[in-house]
């Protein structure tokens, strides 16, 4: 079976038919439980988000701030496991029939074996993966599994990539490329700087593919300033916040629905 590559491309192609940046939220697998996961992803689609990304929860999540730790230590703590990952990805899509990506560091898939998780992935109906610790130089039994499969392989560019790097990586990639506005990890900032717009900048001049801008995005306002530059803006911690400040799952669900809503109204000014 084929994975959704396609549909993510047509998708980000779509929003910016429409002379838009599209939204791409982030939530954790198993957060804070599977089912409640799943009705969460759910609902970031219901209330406007074009793509979301799955995060696989990870012991040692480098790239990630306190905010998306406390997350998945809360699924790891409840024993989330890549099957319920896959069953996130299956019926989030099966549910909404829109894009859905994994965010992932790459021990995991390691462990688990690069072949059977892209089958298992790709069955599911899965987009792609972003993996934002595997070089590119170390990729290519990765995408080889993932191009026979039909899934997108989203690298990440930072600030401090030169721009021979960003074309490399860049040329390695499918779907877009993931362009982190700062330097440091995940988590939601007063501001986000004008690095994001010289990286977009910098990483266009390489690709055709989309740059979407994630790392520091929180609210409507920041959303907009980014959607001016951006093909995409990438929004986690700030949907994680939600649950985690909520009394309850219903009011952790309808939480992440209210926000997407007022993020997707954020890109459309943008």
């Amino acid at each position: 079976m084929s994975g959704n590559a396609t549909l993510l491309s047509e998708t980000l192609a779509a929003a910016k038919a429409e002379g838009r940046a599209a939204l791409i939220a982030y939530l954790p697998a198993g957060f804070p439980t599977v089912d409640g996961g799943i009705e969460a992803v759910k609902a970031v689609f219901d209330g406007g988000a074009d793509v979301v990304e799955v995060g696989l929860p990870h012991s040692d999540p480098v790239l990630d701030g306190p905010v998306i730790q406390t997350a998945d230590d809360i699924a790891l703590r409840g024993g989330v496991r890549i099957a319920d990952v896959m069953r996130t990805v299956r019926e989030a899509h099966a549910a909404t029939g829109k894009p859905v990506l994994v965010m992932t560091y790459w021990n995991p898939i390691d462990r688990y074996g690069v072949a059977r998780f892209t089958a298992e992935l790709a069955e599911a109906g899965g987009a792609g993966c972003i993996l934002p610790d595997l070089p590119v130089e170390e990729s290519d039994l990765w995408r080889e599994h993932a191009d026979k499969h039909g899934l997108a392989t989203v690298f990440v560019v930072a600030p401090s990539s030169k721009d021979a790097r960003i074309a490399r990586i860049a040329e390695a990639g499918s779907g877009f490329v993931y362009a982190a506005s700062l330097m440091g990890v995940t988590g939601t900032r007063e501001s986000v700087g004008a690095q994001a717009e010289d990286l977009v900048r910098r990483t266009r001049a390489t690709t055709d593919l989309p740059v979407c801008v994630g790392l520091g995005v929180s609210d409507a306002t920041q959303a907009r300033q980014v959607a001016a530059f951006a093909d995409g803006v990438i929004v986690g911690s700030a949907f994680v916040q939600r649950i985690l400040d909520a009394p309850d799952a219903a009011a952790g669900t309808a939480g992440v629905r209210k926000l997407a809503a007022e993020l997707a109204e954020g890109v459309r000014a943008g």
